[in-house]
């Protein structure tokens, strides 16, 4: 009787555990596509760096490329590009940045994450921004 008691408490901590873990953000692409094409592009294509394509890089350089979060060389970050407030100050002149502007910051940026690595030159479905 007394090996049922540990038995059982592993069990429950066993599925509460699952089910945390199923709860996590799975992240949309497609979603990435879009505000990718629409808002990272347009502005790239503005600037004398121009467009920058999904399959440029490999799926580890974008991989390193979003976890060191440098964006322009270190002058400022990716995450500013897809925080809320950036977001709010284009809407105006950009429609996926309204379309997009109560989405959780970390869960577009992990939906630009799926598509460039999804995209990426050695990805699944290497990608141009045309």
């Amino acid at each position: 009787m007394k090996i049922t008691k540990p038995l059982t408490s592993i069990a429950l901590l066993a599925l509460l555990g699952a089910s945390f873990s199923a709860s996590a953000y799975d992240a949309d692409w497609k979603r990435g596509r879009i505000y990718y094409r629409s808002v990272c592009t347009s502005c790239h294509v503005a600037l004398p760096v121009g467009s920058i394509n999904p399959s440029a890089k490999t799926m580890a350089e974008w991989s390193g490329y979003m976890q060191a979060d440098k964006h322009a060389k270190g002058k400022d970050t990716v995450k500013q590009y897809v925080s809320k407030e950036y977001r709010a100050s284009i809407k105006s002149a950009n429609k996926a940045a309204e379309k997009f502007a109560d989405v959780p910051d970390q869960e577009l940026l992990d939906d630009i994450k799926a598509f460039v690595t999804k995209g990426a030159k050695d990805g699944e479905a290497p990608a141009s921004c045309s």
